[in-house]
């Protein structure tokens, strides 16, 4: 999608500070951190959110997953939080799926 973003991050037109890139998915430290360790992971493919989630596109989702725990594990991470907000109302401000994943404060249930 020309006008999105997080299309634009991963193909590499708007800079970020990356942690992880692969065919599938691309991660990189998030610019507004909520938590001293902060990064998303994003599909490469455009999909707007968790709500757009299909049985032809699931298997990017299956596979960010495995990303999160191999990077956090290379990271050191053994305590995170992983988030994705679908829709305004739930604090999405970029309509393409995003993971954060947040580590190393405490995590207050229920946010926000």
């Amino acid at each position: 999608m020309s006008d999105c973003l997080f299309c634009k991050i991963a193909a590499g037109d708007i800079p970020s500070k990356k942690v992880y890139e692969d065919e599938v998915c691309y991660a990189f430290y998030d610019i507004d951190p909520q938590a001293p360790t902060h990064f998303l992971v994003i599909p490469k493919a455009h999909i707007p959110s968790c709500g757009a989630v299909t049985g032809e596109n699931s298997a990017a989702v299956a596979h960010i997953f495995e990303v999160i725990a191999k990077v956090t594990q290379e990271l050191g991470l053994t305590d995170f939080r992983v988030v994705s907000n679908c829709g305004p109302q739930a604090g999405q401000s970029v309509p393409h799926l995003h993971f954060h994943v947040l580590s190393g404060r405490d995590m207050t249930w229920p946010p926000g």
